[in-house]
């Protein structure tokens, strides 16, 4: 169980350099095309490693025909959540989105109790309000007006996209975790790409396209990979509480490499957010 939770962990960290890694990026790559490659990216690095690893004795169960209808989920959740994503960090700060990811935790927990019967309790019931709140604060673009922001709402449903796609991965994680990640990183990648260009999005630059599948190595090849592991033991609930830390190390990054102050608000929300984390991880104890 320690082991899972440390997996966890470094999963989370890893993502955590998504957003202000990739806020840097959209600068000069577009949203869906920049979205294909960075699962790309997932995809062709896992896949190194599977190489690699092909040399010695495999020790880990293929995916079967039974598991097709979630590998299916997984891959077209996997092609809209980080186009909204990407979408969203267009219009609003990378410290907002960051914060705005842990979301996913209340998309990932109440599908997890809804469609697959995990238990939630009484603590993780309380996280989830008070994620909730946080989120909305953060999604206000005017608190006078009550005006909510397109890119918040946008980062949002991409977390909605990763709640049901975190449920769908873990009814494949007794399988190879390598080959789940390698199946996520061409599968959605080659189909974000391909929306890209059918709406007329143009190729990256080939710098550009390098770092982009770096970052989509680091930031969801080998944390999904870590990710899959974790979820054997804890669960897609327990696994999402754990994943909580990510936003906190990408406010970190973001204020470092943007030098961007929020308003109250923002900090309010903070606040209220690491409340609820705090109550997350309590409630898996």
């Amino acid at each position: 169980m320690k082991k899972a939770v440390v997996f966890a962990i470094l999963a989370a960290a890893l993502y955590a350099l998504n957003s202000p890694f990739s806020k840097l990026l959209l600068r000069d790559v577009p949203p869906t095309m920049m979205a294909g490659f960075l699962y790309l990216g997932a995809g062709v690095g896992m896949g190194l490693l599977g190489l690699i690893r092909a040399r010695g004795k495999r020790r880990e169960a293929p995916l079967t025909r039974r598991d097709l209808p979630y590998t299916l989920g997984m891959v077209v959740l996997d092609i809209a959540a980080p186009i909204f994503l990407m979408l969203g960090l267009k219009s609003t700060t990378a410290a907002n989105a960051s914060l705005l990811n842990n979301f996913e935790i209340v998309a990932t927990s109440l599908i997890a109790m809804l469609l697959f019967r995990e238990k939630i309790g009484r603590r993780l019931w309380l996280a989830i309000g008070l994620i909730t709140l946080s989120s909305l604060l953060l999604s206000l673009e005017d608190a006078d007006s009550l005006r909510f922001s397109m890119g918040s709402l946008f980062v949002l449903l991409a977390c909605v996209c990763w709640g049901l796609e975190n449920n769908c991965t873990r009814m494949l994680s007794r399988g190879d975790p390598l080959e789940v990640v390698v199946i996520k990183g061409f599968g959605s990648g080659l189909g974000s790409v391909i929306i890209a260009l059918a709406v007329g999005e143009r190729f990256p630059a080939l710098g550009h396209m390098a770092l982009i599948l770096l970052l989509g190595f680091v930031a969801y090849g080998l944390s999904i990979y870590f990710y899959v592991y974790a979820q054997r033991d804890l669960g897609a609930a327990k696994t999402s509480a754990y994943y909580a830390v990510a936003p906190f190390i990408g406010v970190a990054l973001s204020f470092l490499i943007f030098r961007e102050l929020p308003g109250p608000l923002f900090f309010l929300a903070l606040a209220i957010m690491i409340a609820g984390t705090w109550l997350v991880n309590r409630a898996e104890e």
